[in-house]
């Protein structure tokens, strides 16, 4: 066993695998204690957009915290988190008019199924049911395991999850059957669809069209069944737009934000709504009110960081970089199709992903250790999903180290 005390997230130690100390960042680069340079692949997972280490976004954390350090956030407020929930308002879709704060991907989803289900009690008329999507991953805390498929992620969980409605993911060739399943589902009034916009994560990097989301944005409106959009992943620029919804002309009723919020820099969540969900939150009766929060809710480090990353995307061509980053995925991507033992290339964005040895990706794939090891003696941050290989780097990343990265999984197809 290791000397160390810490357990790691989504490690097992049993296979006394190496745990590099990682002691500075800079851009698309992690520095290890023993000297090594790793190009971070994967953006730390998925949350670091414009580097490590941006030098406006640090600005901000080390002005605000010789300000203020945590306050409580029921009833009082801060400039900060005022700063932001503008900047939200102004970037994000103008139906989406309340900012609600937490603090990860997860309790952003929380927080989005609590909104759902307490808009409908407090119109007196209760809906329960979630309808998802097969193979999504929504975070690890009870309600976000509930929404996501079930398997190894929660199997030791079950007591806890609460039953929910599952539609089929919209595989090619097969979107009717996702729309028909989603029709047949909202005639029986549920409370809301939660989907992932465009891009299925930890289910596998699983990519479906724009004009599918946007039928099943329809379908939802049609019955009157809330429609929630977790852009936790998809959101800030990932896939070639600021929201994956936008590409499908889609605004949600509740959109559920973290990860690229501050840029990858500290923890903060929102979850924005719709004025009818918090209209029917408002009322002089105490008991109508939305009983969610957390001690560190607003947290005013977490939101100078937040306002800075805004003032970027306010100021600056991100959606250029983007764009540009786009491009170089999508030529690498082609080049490593005609590779042996690359399967199902795909690109949507600055995310592209591959299945290495054929068949579906599978979270537990024996292959996925050696992958990573293989990778990580190459000083790459690349963290396969079993045994699919995916690439989303800060959109800094410059093509040496591009090159460095699919020249790597172009060596571990031969692994297979």
């Amino acid at each position: 066993m290791s000397d160390s005390p810490v357990w790691h997230p989504f490690t097992q130690h049993g296979l006394g695998e190496p745990i590099p100390q990682v002691v500075r960042a800079e851009g698309a680069a992690l520095y290890t204690a023993d000297g090594r340079r790793i190009v971070d692949a994967i953006s730390s997972w998925w949350v670091t957009t414009h580097g490590h280490c941006h030098p406006a976004i640090m600005a901000a954390i080390r002005e605000a915290a010789g300000q203020l350090d945590q306050i409580i956030f029921a009833g009082w407020t801060h400039a900060p988190a005022e700063a932001v929930a503008q900047g939200l308002r102004a970037l994000m879709p103008p139906a989406l008019t309340r900012v609600f704060f937490s603090d990860s991907g997860s309790t952003s989803v929380e927080v989005a199924l609590k909104m759902a289900l307490g808009y409908w009690r407090n119109r007196d008329e209760p809906r329960h049911r979630i309808i998802v999507m097969a193979h999504s991953y929504h975070g690890d805390t009870i309600g976000a395991m509930s929404i996501g498929a079930r398997g190894v992620f929660n199997q030791a969980y079950a007591p806890l999850l609460f039953d929910v409605a599952t539609i089929p993911f919209p595989a090619a060739g097969a979107a009717q059957e996702t729309l028909d399943a989603l029709e047949a589902y909202c005639h029986e009034k549920p409370a809301a669809l939660i989907v992932e916009p465009l891009i299925l994560g930890a289910g596998g990097m699983l990519v479906y069209p724009a004009w599918v989301l946007a039928e099943m944005r329809r379908i939802c409106t049609d019955h009157g069944v809330l429609f929630i959009a977790d852009e936790v992943m998809t959101g800030w620029g990932r896939t070639g737009s600021l929201l994956a919804c936008e590409q499908a002309g889609v605004v949600p009723d509740i959109l559920c934000l973290s990860k690229g919020l501050t840029g990858g820099a500290v923890p903060l969540a929102v979850t924005m709504a719709t004025e009818p969900i918090y209209a029917a939150h408002y009322a002089d009766d105490r008991a109508r009110m939305f009983f969610h929060s957390s001690s560190y809710t607003a947290n005013p480090i977490a939101c100078a960081a937040a306002a800075a990353n805004i003032a970027i995307w306010r100021e600056e061509p991100i959606l250029a970089r983007v764009a540009g980053l786009a491009r170089r995925q999508a030529d690498r991507i082609e080049a490593l199709a005609g590779v042996a033992g690359v399967h199902n290339p795909r690109v949507l964005g600055t995310i592209a992903a591959v299945e290495l040895g054929g068949g579906e990706g599978a979270y537990l794939s024996e292959l996925g250790p050696r992958l990573l090891g293989f990778f990580r003696d190459r000083d790459l941050l690349l963290r396969p999903l079993g045994n699919t290989v995916y690439v989303m780097p800060p959109y800094c990343i410059e093509d040496a180290d591009l090159d460095a990265i699919y020249e790597a999984i172009t060596a571990a197809a031969g692994l297979v």
